[in-house]
């Protein structure tokens, strides 16, 4: 079982939610909040800001949070998944893609439709908090928990728990 520790951002502007396209192996593609995994030694904000700025070329200076955390399992796939995601407080730089891992391909601010577009192409624990994050703004932070079944990533089921 391969355990994943994952930090997210929501950074927003006046142009809407900083979103990453995916370039992933098989030919996949999806779109998802800037961040990734967090490498041994480092902390979960000093990854995070180091993510965000190598997928970006966004500054963090500040964050505020977890605002939302995700805990998924996938026995099929030999998998476990923890997010912590956190919003930007203050920010600076311009949108410069340079991820040495080069699967970032894109970075833009999205709102509106083409928002839910982009959310639609990426995994269910992906796009249901961040959305449900971005209608309700809560303060403290919220758990989500998913269990996901099956191996080919076109027809996995994710279940909310």
């Amino acid at each position: 079982m391969r355990d994943w520790q994952v930090g997210g951002a929501i950074v927003e502007s006046s142009g809407g939610v900083l979103m990453v396209e995916n370039h992933r192996r098989g030919d996949h593609v999806d779109w998802s909040p800037p961040g990734g995994v967090i490498d041994p030694g480092e902390t979960m904000l000093g990854g995070l800001t180091r993510e965000v700025n190598e997928e970006t070329g966004i500054i963090v200076r500040r964050w505020v949070g977890p605002v939302y955390e995700i805990d998924a399992i996938a026995p099929d796939l030999e998998w476990t998944l923890r997010v912590e995601a956190y919003r930007a407080a203050d920010f600076v730089g311009d949108l410069e893609v340079r991820d040495p891992d080069g699967i970032v391909v894109c970075a833009e601010y999205c709102r509106g439709a083409v928002l839910e577009q982009r959310l639609a192409t990426g995994p269910r624990w992906v796009s249901e908090p961040l959305v449900e994050f971005l209608t309700e703004r809560w303060s403290g932070v919220r758990t989500f928990r998913y269990r996901v079944d099956g191996v080919d990533l076109r027809s996995l089921v994710v279940t909310r728990l």
